[in-house]
């Protein structure tokens, strides 16, 4: 058996709140030991950046080309992992060895289904800091892992259901097992035993949320779900809103954080709602979004997990197990790291990565044959 490495995955999600940090202890295939965490927020300036970098982004043809804004969002973005990475070390000097590191990089546009997706986030840039940090030669650096699914056909997203899966031979939870991050955008893994898991997109999850709570009262989320708790669901929006071809689909699919934006403009009627009845239904809307993937599983979950930075919204949660019917739990109730979920999948994954073990399946993207992928950024040579 190859032994555990340890390896930092570096998480920037599409809620834009911060860069996530997570250190774990792993072969690749498990994981031996759960490390550290620690979270950079993004300040307002960043936040506007990098909201611009992905407005600018939907004009992209070329995935290496950084025209207009997206150069400076791409340097302040890995100048911003940067500092996180120092915060961790400086906080947790025994964890400079570290062996390999994950770099999602921010992902600015996702067209699958023309073969495009790009994660901003400068690799080689990213590895000389670290060795700043660490001491030469530094850790292995693993980046650009959607790419490779995307060129083979596949969906690119989600990659964490391998993660997911080792994770879940932990528990001993009524299965099958459903696990849910609520990012931007909320994806699912569906576990059964040792079948492959199948994963997709379901739809918004606190993207619209927070752009709908900045332009209505400038703080960029629904704290605790409060503003939702207090409103009234427009049931008839959700109809409306429902109907979009994405839900018929079958997974595999994905989506970009952007995807629903122009549909709820027409279809939501948000403008004629209060602030509290509008997030009610957008919040609604994501955990019916998770409620009409059930009908393409093989079976129905017993259980679900819940990650992300929605898993901390109780509005959100009490919605999920209304409109599915299943037991629903938070990460952290079950052992697992709401927050640090996403940046712990990173590090395994570039693990995974360097050992050429497959990141994606057929089940969770759509990629013709079990892939592996990601760019390496070997350690600097000797000197």
């Amino acid at each position: 058996m190859p032994r555990p490495l340890k390896a930092i995955g570096l998480m920037s999600g599409t809620s834009l709140d911060g860069v996530d940090v997570a250190l774990i202890e792993t072969d690749g295939e498990s994981v031996a030991a759960f490390g550290p965490d620690l979270t950079l927020p993004y300040d307002a300036r960043d936040r506007a950046l990098f909201t611009q970098a992905l407005e600018e982004a939907h004009a992209l043809t070329d995935r290496d080309a950084r025209p207009g804004i997206l150069a400076e969002a791409e340097r302040r973005l890995t100048e911003r992992h940067a500092q996180a990475l120092a915060a961790f070390f400086d906080a947790h000097p025994g964890h400079r060895d570290v062996a390999a590191l994950g770099f999602h990089g921010q992902t600015v546009l996702h067209r699958p289904e023309i073969g495009l997706t790009v994660q901003i986030g400068d690799g080689p840039a990213l590895a000389r800091a670290v060795r700043t940090l660490t001491g030469a030669p530094g850790p292995t650096l693993v980046y650009d892992l959607r790419a490779a699914d995307v060129a083979a056909g596949g969906q690119g997203a989600p990659l964490v259901p391998v993660y997911h899966r080792a994770l879940a031979r932990g528990l001993s939870l009524p299965g099958p097992l459903l696990v849910l991050n609520l990012g931007g955008v909320a994806n699912i893994t569906f576990i059964d035993g040792e079948a492959n898991p199948i994963a997709c997109d379901t739809g918004p999850a606190n993207a619209l949320i927070d752009d709908f709570m900045k332009a209505r009262t400038g703080v960029p989320l629904d704290r605790d779900g409060a503003a939702a708790a207090m409103g009234r669901v427009d049931e008839a929006a959700l109809v409306r809103l429902l109907d979009h071809p994405f839900f018929a689909r079958r997974p595999p699919k994905s989506l970009d954080r952007n995807d629903f934006r122009a549909w709820v403009a027409a279809q939501g009627g948000l403008e004629a709602m209060s602030v509290e009845d509008g997030t009610a239904t957008l919040t609604a809307l994501t955990a019916a979004c998770v409620g009409a993937v059930l009908a393409h599983l093989p079976t129905r979950p017993a259980t679900l997990i819940a990650a992300g930075g929605g898993a901390h919204n109780p509005t959100l949660l009490r919605f999920l197990r209304e409109r599915l019917g299943v037991e629903v739990r938070a990460a952290d109730a079950v052992g697992w790291s709401t927050d640090a979920l996403e940046a712990q999948a990173f590090a395994f994954l570039a693990v995974r990565a360097l050992r050429g073990l497959p990141l994606s399946f057929p089940t969770t993207t759509g990629v013709p044959r079990p892939l592996s992928g990601g760019v390496i950024v070997p350690p600097a040579p000797a000197a």
